[in-house]
């Protein structure tokens, strides 16, 4: 196996982010609140290991196609795909050893930016093709860390990659996140069944426990039984930034605070899955600290879970001659 590296970026304006290239994750991210008191604000671990072993999707890439695909199975130009089943009776998060359970390869660094690629083979986790993706991130002078996403192929294939980022705004060490305040600014939600993949309907967030679109203590909503497969878990659910076939730009996805600071996603991404640590297993953190459910929150600027499976959602489909760019940006104001 390759060795597990730590990349670190840093910005004139004082955002400090630690960069590993297995799955890509943002291992550190060091914030300052409005009183000038830097915290790390990411989970995570101490040493390479219990990177590679515990927790695996914390603060990583996930893809081929993150979310999930009702069944592990999805049908593209009259052929049948068969992928592993991880989720219930679904395929999550690219499989068994998605995106975030690879060594990447660092092409690029600076003081302020990382560039990793991957190629994923044709047949690996079931998905045809081979893609050649890559991820970018930048730390900017005025405290965005800002993730552009890359990909091409050679065979038509399916391609929706998220970054999973456990987020404590108070601190990875803080505990639960019932006390942040959450915003997104989305009117519509798609509602899942009981494995957690959509209906394939859209419905309004007005009037149901999945309108934030006024900011909203997290802790008032997080034990609502309309939120999770598990009801009262806590939040996992994916809200509609824009209809299936909007243009491409970056749109305002949330904003969540807490402890001083306020953290905006913005996105070109159209889906934005808010999760709330709900199935964190008892772990030691980087800091001594035991993480528990709900110690974190996850803003995964995404496209809308199982899309390949209806019309209307958006297209995840890459072909040979196009290529995938999107961009997320975690903005400290």
């Amino acid at each position: 196996m390759k060795a597990i590296q730590f990349y670190t970026i840093k910005s004139s304006g004082g955002l400090k982010a630690k960069i590993c290239n297995l799955g890509a994750k943002i291992a550190e991210l060091h914030v300052a609140n409005r009183k000038g008191e830097v915290k790390d604000i990411v989970l995570g671990f101490r040493t390479a290991e219990e990177w590679r072993t515990q927790e695996t999707y914390f603060n990583a890439i996930c893809g081929r196609v993150a979310n999930r695909i009702g069944g592990g199975v999805f049908e593209l130009d009259g052929k049948t795909y068969h992928l592993p089943i991880n989720n219930g009776p679904n395929s999550l998060h690219g499989g068994i050893e998605g995106f975030n359970a690879k060594i990447w390869e660092v092409v690029e660094q600076s003081l302020y930016e990382v560039k990793l690629h991957y190629r994923a083979k044709d047949g690996e986790e079931g998905y045809p093709g081979n893609v050649d993706v890559w991820v970018t991130y930048t730390a900017t002078k005025d405290n965005r860390l800002v993730i552009h996403y890359e990909a091409k192929t050679d065979a038509p294939t399916l391609v929706a990659m998220t970054n999973h980022a456990y987020f404590n705004l108070a601190g990875e060490s803080s505990g639960c996140v019932d006390e942040h305040v959450l915003q997104v600014f989305a009117d519509k939600y798609t509602p899942f069944d009981d494995t957690a993949v959509p209906t394939g309907e859209i419905l309004p967030v007005e009037g149901t426990p999945m309108d934030f679109r006024q900011p909203v203590r997290i802790g008032d909503r997080m034990h609502e039984p309309f939120f999770a497969k598990d009801p009262g878990r806590g939040i996992d659910n994916n809200w509609c930034l824009c209809d299936g076939d909007a243009s491409k730009e970056l749109r305002h996805a949330a904003t969540v605070q807490a402890d001083g600071r306020t953290m905006e996603c913005w996105t070109t991404m159209k889906g934005l899955q808010v999760y709330t640590g709900n199935y964190i297993e008892q772990h030691v953190g980087k800091s001594g600290t035991m993480y528990d459910i709900q110690h974190a929150v996850c803003l995964e600027a995404q496209q809308w879970p199982d899309s390949i499976h209806h019309a209307d959602f958006p297209n995840i489909v890459l072909r040979p001659g196009e290529k995938l760019d999107e961009i997320t940006e975690y903005r400290f104001v």
